[in-house]
Order: structure tokens, then sequence, then C-alpha cells
């Protein structure tokens, strides 16, 4: 394919989020994104596009991509573990290994790059909490087919990216954004052989034959439950069902399973979404505590097999309902919530631990859960770290999982000292009023009465201006 694109080029990267833009034909400049993108991107002009609909062509794309490079930073769930490896050692382009440029981590501390974008901000649904809803006045850009499929193999061949996210407002029917998406993505890899990696962000109210499409094409998809509660989703949300997104999500579920099964000839079927399933909720924009939000962050793990649940902090927008609040949650509570969830997932805690150490439902914010609750259970501390079993350790604070694994893996060969659990990357500043190992016992440090506040940050004078 020839390259629509000349001169050199300079970009920057921020929140897991690529945006580039395109080199003039004449001069240099900076141009500050739109609202309040965290991305400065600078063009290098070379000469380059010569006629004058090549010229408008690309300013468009340039306008486009900035509009909705800046619109896909709402979303959160954008993560890349857990696909399947595959490489163009034997045909196609692109990868869904190595490391990029840009700052999205994958939970294995792999660095992905993903070029982020909306397929467009228009929308025809007025959720209240959504910045590109029917009633917002803001600038509306709208990708084609092509322009997407071309920006992202651009994009890829420069080194800057190894794989799309993709999403949409509604455009038409969900139906026709669907189609839309799913074609970008055939194109990708049927008439390109794209091997990298492709998130797409499905529609629950779409034709299940669509969603089934999308999923045999991308690595990920994602479908959001939006907000923590149905009565909110009904509220905030009134085109959405929450009985649909469920559907929807169901459906997903039972597809994975079945591309797992061989026949009885012992085939497999098509890989299908290798990478699973995550959704997003938005924490803060109703009235619902950590302890609802983590409740059904739970039952959507258990009931849909998902790979992720992503919180998002609520962000204010303009011209919006009386009932949204007019502050952002602090982003220390989506934080927690985070470690919650972690903590839930591969450390053994049940989600009655963590929300009965909550206090009226909300996670600590000035502490971390595992520390929360740890201080609440002291009579069960201190552990002796040579003879403890694997299950009590991961409830020590400062201990990870890998750190368990080398003090399990290190004290069948001789007794720990505390200098050994530091090398081994135990963090003891948090550690240390909670176990005992040879040559150190924390004594009545476990049981002080201020072993809280040493670990809280210190109270700060709150400005009257």
């Amino acid at each position: 394919m020839a390259s629509a694109f000349g001169g050199q080029r300079s970009i920057q990267l921020s929140y897991g989020c690529l945006i580039c833009l395109y080199p003039e034909t004449a001069g240099r400049c900076n141009r500050l994104l739109r609202g309040n993108a965290p991305v400065i991107a600078r063009r290098l002009a070379s000469g380059g596009l010569r006629t004058y609909q090549e010229q408008m062509t690309a300013k468009c794309v340039e306008q486009k991509l900035a509009i909705l490079a800046d619109a896909a930073k709402y979303d959160a769930s954008c993560a890349s573990s857990g696909t399947s490896r595959r490489d163009s050692t034997k045909g196609g382009i692109g990868s869904t290994e190595g490391s990029g440029i840009c700052h999205a981590y994958a939970p294995d501390g792999r660095c992905i790059s993903l070029l982020k974008i909306l397929l467009t901000n228009f929308c025809i649904y007025d959720c209240a909490y959504c910045v590109n809803r029917v009633s917002s006045n803001v600038e509306r850009a709208r990708f084609s087919v092509d322009e997407v499929v071309t920006l992202t193999l651009e994009f890829y061949r420069r080194n800057y990216i190894e794989g799309l996210f993709l999403s949409s407002g509604i455009i038409r029917s969900p139906d026709h954004t669907m189609e839309e998406m799913v074609r970008i993505a055939r194109t990708l890899r049927h008439d390109h052989g794209f091997k990298g990696y492709i998130h797409l962000k499905t529609i629950p109210d779409a034709a299940p034959e669509l969603i089934e499409e999308a999923g045999h094409l991308a690595d990920r998809v994602s479908i959001n439950v939006e907000l923590p509660t149905d009565a909110a989703v009904t509220r905030f949300a009134p085109e959405k069902k929450p009985a649909q997104i469920r559907r929807a999500m169901a459906g997903v579920r039972m597809k994975q399973e079945e591309a797992r099964d061989r026949s009885h000839t012992g085939k497999r079927p098509g890989r299908f979404a290798p990478a699973g399933q995550s959704t997003q909720m938005i924490v803060g924009a109703d009235g619902s505590n950590d302890a609802t939000i983590l409740t059904n962050a739970t039952r959507l793990y258990s009931g849909y097999k998902l790979k992720r649940v992503y919180y998002s902090a609520f962000s204010p927008i303009p011209d919006a309902t009386a009932a949204l609040p007019l502050i952002r949650p602090p982003l220390a509570r989506e934080h927690r919530l985070y470690q919650a969830d972690w903590l839930l997932r591969f450390y053994g805690f049940q989600l009655d631990e963590i929300t009965g150490a909550a206090e009226g439902g909300n996670l600590d914010l000035d502490i971390d859960p595992k520390l929360a609750w740890a201080i609440q259970h002291r009579g069960l501390f201190p552990l002796d770290v040579n003879t403890a079993p694997r299950d009590l350790l991961l409830r020590v604070p400062g201990f990870g999982t890998r750190t368990v694994k080398r003090i399990l893996a290190a004290r069948r060969n001789r007794m720990l000292r505390y200098d050994d659990l530091t090398r081994i990357g135990a963090l003891m500043k948090k550690a240390k009023a909670f176990v005992t190992c040879r040559g150190w016992t924390p004594g009545g440090l476990t049981d002080s009465a201020d072993l809280r506040a040493r670990f809280a940050p210190p109270p700060e004078q709150l400005s009257l201006f």
C-alpha cells in the first residue's frame, strides 16, 4: 500500500493512548491538542503533500485524529495481556508481542503500544455522564473505514504502535456502527494480513452475528456495564438496557467456551477473543459505594469469566445534569478499587473480608486494603515467614505474589533472616510489623495503638482558597 503521508513526524504518548499529527506543506508548528488532552504532538513539515485535495484530506484526518484520540481517553479498558502469540515470520505484518513506545502496560509487564481512537464521537444516545452524548455541544468527527485501516497500518510500519483499540459512539443504529467496526478488523486481518493486537469495544444492542464476527477477528472484546447498578444505568443512560448488556456478555462467554471445545474429530474451532472479554464501570457518577462496586465486579468475574473489570473515575462534563456530581472523585479511590480487585483475584481474599474493613462501605483512601485488613485482624500476626503457609503469607502487607513465591523457594534451603526478605523484594517497611524471622521480631509494634498512623499520610492543613 502506498503511504498517504510524507515527511518527518514526531509523536508523544500518554495515558495508554497514541496521538500523532501529520505534517502540513508549509512551516513548522506546535499545536496543543483539544480540551484537556495530556499530549502535545509536534509536527515537522518537510514538503510531502502536493495537491490541494491531498492537503485538505490530510488536514481532515489530522483534525479527526486530534478529536477522536482525545475522546477515546475516557475508555480505561485498554490492556492487552492474555492473547495468543502471533507474529509475521510466516507472512503478513504485525505482532502481539514485544515492547513498544506507548505507556500502556499489560499485567504481565509487557509494554504494548496501541492506537486508541473512536470511530466517531457522534452518538444517538443521550447518556448523562458521557461527553459525547447527543445533547452535548462538542466538536464532532468521524473516520471512514479506510482511514482507520490506513492509520493503523502506517503507524505500525513506523513502529509507533503494535495494535489497535477501537471504540465508537452509536451512529444510525447499533448494527450499522458494529458493522463498520467489524469491517475495519476484517480488512486489517484478511486484506492486509495484520497480526497485531486488536481490541474492539462491542455494542451490546448489535446483532449477535456481528458480535460473534468481532470475536473471531479481535484479540479482546469488551462490553461496558457503564455503572455499578441497574438503577443507575436506567437513570443516567435510559437507552441502554442492563439485561441486554448481560445477554451480550453471556453470549461472548458461550462463544469462548465453544472455541475451547474440540470436535469429535479432535479439531478445534476457530479462536474467539483469545485475550478474553473485559468491561468498565464508572466510579463516582452515582451514589454507589465501594462495597456495591466490588460486589458487582465479583459477580461479573464469576458469571461471565471476565479477564478484567476496569474502574474509571467519573470526570465532570460541561452542561451536565444536576444529578451528576460537580467534582470528580479522588483518583485514590479508583486506585484502591484496583488494589481490592487484585486481592480478590490473586490473593485469596473474600469479598466480605475487604468490604468488612471498609467504613461506610468505602475503602480507606489513606492506606491500601490489605493493610487495612491486617490492622483489623492483628490477632493473626505476626507470622513466622519460615513456617507460615502460602495463603497466610499472601495476606502480609508488603508481600506480593512473586515475593511469596521466592520466600517459599528460599526457605527450602535455609532459615530466612530480615536481610534475606529485603533482598527477595519484600517491602519490609510495611511487612515488619506483621512477620517474624530469624533475628527479627516486631515486639509490641504489631499491637501498637498508632500502627495505622505509621502508614497513613500526615494530615494536611486545608486551604481556604
